[in-house]
């Protein structure tokens, strides 16, 4: 089963809960979807398995056609992403 498809390649359901906590809450994810996510291929190839290397174009499809872009595409743009919903959690909590 696959969670995104995106002409032909998929980003496998098991990759679900890393993208979501990402995207919701702020959780930084594991070294491959890091990679994925700062827009840095090769240490995303280094990372990847063999489900995900195969598929890293959907990867790049996903955060393109579904996220918004203040949440990928640099490092930068991570760690700001992640202080942000971490905030938006404590502010939630009322910490």
């Amino acid at each position: 089963m696959s969670f995104y498809e995106f002409r032909g390649f998929e980003i496998p359901d098991y990759m679900e809960s890393g993208l979501r906590y990402y995207l919701e809450y702020g959780l930084e994810p594991g070294d491959f979807l890091t990679s994925i996510i700062c827009n840095d291929l090769t240490r995303a190839v280094q990372h990847a398995d063999d489900t995900n290397i195969k598929n890293i174009p959907a990867y790049v499809g996903y955060f393109y056609n579904h996220t918004p872009s203040i949440c990928w595409g640099s490092k930068e743009k991570m760690k700001k992403w992640m202080e942000t919903k971490q905030e938006e959690r404590r502010v939630e909590n009322g910490l």
